[in-house]
């Protein structure tokens, strides 16, 4: 009987061996699928059905949660809306006109294809860019960014894959005249700016607080941080201010060995070799630059954090808010409300190649960003569940470019007394938005213009010049109804409720002097809070 025992207890050990190397071996295989079958899941669907997803997911998400959403935005809404999200502009008077009396069933599909199409999409996002990937500081006083804004601009508008545009910018060598994609690293020189910047804009992830001691609400450590930013390690600049002296162009190199501790590098630095975030490390040959090894894995379709970090930003962009907010602070203890929706546009836009204009075609092609900024019930909706549109201000450098095409003038007029903490030579547009621009830390659905921000625009020759709005409107209209029609397109990009015809041609028509009355008019929208917010 015990031999008997012996043998059954030595076939139960011998058969739950079998079934633990069974399983090891089902777990390594999926361990090493896991590449392969993330780039399979992203198998590139029909924009449609992506949008047609995207709007499911959303709404069987509120329907569950009992919240009704807005209906979709007016035309007019609309129409300024996705001028100013992708053109970063507001519409011209013609332009207004002619999608507001437009009968297309499918006109705002069009809109989207002709806005994505004009050299002002590739500007305007450039524009957003550059402000994100050069820090305001003292440091980059005398570094110019407008290389780096042409640069920028061509590659949006020509529709260079993301990955390739952000490999560009991680990889960048040369001088600035030869390349303008080192105007990055020459705007972030330190070891420590430089890593916090591409984890922050490129991985989504708050990397600094892990700099000097491991990260307290995270699992990143400290070595995480010194190892990922070893991969700069080799880097150097030159002296941006000595070139800018010298009438020379600033470069970067990477050298072909590491030089041992860099200048200013911070008390908490530790000398680690290079390791991909939360990854591995790989193998590098010391007189070999590490940058392309780093923008190869960081922009691999298997990274777990460029796609979702890149798609979050972008969602953010439209809806004032990220699915994971705030955009740069993704972790496990800052989950999205949409995890499937989030995952879904992140596994879309790998397998559309890093397609920004299709990621831009497929987010305000939903429903969810052609709702009305009115809520459906007594109260606004939980801002986080997107069950209705936002209302935004607008950001400094569209306030400025709204109100030079509506006011007429040189936006490239340069400023004879610069404000404090500008670079020399700053032209009306910059030194406008350097004293408009709120603190970056801030939401970006709060208004944080304030009582001088007001008086300015009040009070400012610019503002309160006759107008070219006005001009047009008194040039080509034949009677004061059609001349308060131009003004109310061209400004607030619709026409006047009835209310409002009727108490201001009641104005015109009590004053001597129509011109003065017409300018007076023009005033008071331009000095509206529709003019400077997007519903």
């Amino acid at each position: 009987m015990a031999q008997t025992r012996w043998n059954m207890r030595k076939l139960a050990i011998a058969t739950l061996c079998v079934l633990v190397t069974a399983a090891w071996t089902a777990m390594g295989e999926v361990k090493s699928q896991t590449a392969q079958q993330r780039v399979a899941r992203a198998a590139a669907l029909d924009t449609a059905q992506v949008v047609q997803r995207i709007d499911s997911i959303i709404y069987d998400y509120l329907a569950a949660e009992k919240v009704k959403p807005s209906g979709p935005a007016s035309d007019a809404d609309f129409l300024r809306r996705v001028y100013l999200d992708i053109t970063g502009r507001i519409p011209t008077a013609e332009q207004a006109a002619a999608f507001l009396d437009s009968r297309d069933p499918d006109k705002r599909a069009k809109l989207i294809e002709q806005l994505l199409a004009s050299p002002e999409y590739g500007r305007h996002f450039a524009d957003e860019w550059v402000r994100l990937l050069v820090p305001r500081n003292s440091d980059n006083r005398a570094l110019r960014t407008q290389p780096l804004f042409d640069w920028l601009a061509e590659q949006f508008n020509q529709n260079r894959p993301w990955s390739e545009i952000v490999t560009a910018l991680l990889t960048a060598k040369g001088t600035q005249q030869e390349n303008p994609a080192v105007t990055y690293f020459l705007a972030n020189q330190n070891l420590d700016q430089i890593t916090n910047s591409v984890c922050r804009l490129f991985l989504g992830n708050q990397l600094q607080c892990a700099q000097c001691h491991n990260h307290p609400f995270t699992n990143w450590k400290q070595n995480d941080y010194w190892a990922f930013a070893a991969f700069f390690s080799k880097v150097r600049a030159d002296n941006t201010v000595r070139a800018a002296k010298l009438g020379n162009s600033p470069g970067v190199t990477e050298m072909a060995r590491f030089l041992g501790r860099r200048p200013n590098l911070p008390e908490s630095y530790k000398a680690l070799p290079p390791k991909f975030l939360a990854g591995e490390s790989p193998q590098l040959r010391p007189d070999e630059p590490y940058r392309p090894v780093l923008a190869g894995w960081l922009t691999a379709p298997e990274n777990p954090y460029f796609a979702r970090a890149t798609v979050n930003r972008w969602w953010a962009k439209f809806f004032g808010r990220g699915l994971v907010n705030t955009v740069d602070d993704m972790h496990q203890d800052n989950p999205p409300v949409y995890p499937e929706l989030l995952e879904l546009l992140a596994q879309q836009f790998v397998g559309h190649n890093f397609d920004l204009k299709w990621l831009v075609r497929t987010i305000t092609s939903t429903q969810a960003y052609q709702r009305s900024s009115q809520p459906a019930g007594d109260r606004p909706a939980d801002p986080t569940l997107f069950a209705q549109m936002p209302v935004k201000p607008m950001t400094p450098a569209q306030l400025f470019d709204a109100l030079a095409q509506v006011v007429g003038f040189n936006r490239n007029l340069t400023v004879r007394k610069p404000a404090v903490g500008a670079k020399p030579g700053f032209n009306i547009r910059e030194a406008f938005i350097l004293a408009f621009s709120g603190d970056e830390a801030a939401d970006p659905l709060d208004y944080q213009a304030g009582i001088p921000h007001a008086l300015r625009l009040m009070n400012s020759q610019m503002t309160n010049a006759e107008g070219l709005v006005l001009q047009e409107a008194l040039r080509r209209g034949k009677t004061p109804e059609e001349i308060l029609d131009w003004l109310y397109l061209g400004m607030l990009s619709r026409r006047p409720t009835e209310q409002e015809r009727q108490r201001f041609l009641a104005y015109v028509g009590q004053r001597q002097y129509a011109r003065n009355a017409w300018a007076d008019i023009f005033w008071a929208l331009l000095n509206s809070s529709e003019f400077v917010l997007t519903r």
